[in-house]
């Protein structure tokens, strides 16, 4: 996918901002949040309100956790496994012919359709790429030889 430190450093800014941003204007509208959930009619009201709790929590940490770098693998796999989660909930909510507000950015009005499901597309892209990148790779991918003269090397 893409190698190259830079790139993937502005993809972790990008994304992480991107799901710390949703799950913070969800934290300060849980009730509103739970409204939408409750829109898809996939689960009742005591699992919406579940879930309008732990969800923005669970973007917040992921992306904070994208921008500083740690245990960026995890946080990638989170991210893209909530994406792939809110793909095939929309493709269902078009499916089955469902007009709801998609919640993901709280008070902003998103239809769920297919604008979304390319926004997220591009997102999980984001999320693959960071996912599997390799680590300790330089940015031209290539791996450092030993020197010559170093302690277990064959010349000494």
């Amino acid at each position: 996918m893409v190698g190259n430190k830079t790139v993937l450093f502005v993809f972790r800014m990008i994304l992480g901002g991107l799901f710390v941003y949703a799950g913070v204007v969800k934290v300060l509208a849980p009730l509103d949040f739970a409204q939408n959930i409750r829109n898809y009619d996939l689960v009742g009201r005591s699992l919406s309100f579940i879930a309008a709790v732990v969800l923005p929590w669970l973007e917040i940490l992921a992306g904070a956790f994208l921008i500083a770098g740690i245990w960026r693998r995890g946080a990638a796999l989170v991210v893209s496994g909530l994406l792939v989660f809110f793909i095939a909930l929309t493709v269902a909510t078009i499916v089955r012919g469902l007009d709801v507000d998609c919640g993901c950015f709280g008070a902003i009005d998103r239809k769920a359709g297919f604008g979304v499901i390319i926004e997220d597309l591009a997102m999980l892209y984001l999320g693959l790429c960071i996912l599997f990148s390799k680590k300790g790779r330089s940015s031209k991918g290539t791996v450092p030889l030993k020197k010559a003269n170093s302690p277990g090397s064959a010349i000494s």
